[in-house]
């Protein structure tokens, strides 16, 4: 067996597998960059959007939640917290916080305004919007 098994051999099995995994790479990044334009939501971005993700970088909402995944996992996901509570809800949590509840981690009040909390509202039903396929299967995130 060892006799059959030359440097040859070994160096066509790397520069194959080396060629073979290349073009893999290359056909699945030109199937993503062929899938996202069609999944995002940019056609509903609006300057009330962005101005509701600079609320979420400046208040570091990210520091403690996550949205589609990415963030931290000490707060909820909120990727999809505008379906599951609606815009009303989520502007009343916001104000109320921190509840005071005993035993339970607490949101800090940022004291957002009434445009600002729409701003967020708008930033977090835009996410909720995109297309994620079906994650998270959970609808409560």
């Amino acid at each position: 067996m060892s006799a059959s098994f030359t440097k040859s051999t070994a160096r066509n099995i790397f520069y194959g597998g080396a060629v073979f995994f290349f073009l893999l790479f290359v056909a699945l990044t030109l199937d993503t960059v062929q899938a996202l334009p069609k999944r995002d939501n940019r056609a509903n971005l609006t300057e009330q959007v962005a101005r509701g993700k600079k609320l979420w970088e400046v208040n570091n909402c990210i520091g403690c939640h996550t949205l589609l995944g990415e963030g931290a996992y000490f707060a909820p996901e909120l990727g999809n917290v505008y379906q599951r509570r609606g815009p009303e809800f989520i502007k009343a949590w916001i104000k109320a916080q921190p509840t005071g509840a005993p035993g339970r981690r607490q949101m800090p009040n940022f004291h957002l305004n009434d445009a600002e909390l729409d701003d967020l509202v708008a930033f977090l039903k835009y996410s909720s919007e995109i297309n994620t396929n079906n994650w998270p299967p959970n609808i409560e995130g």
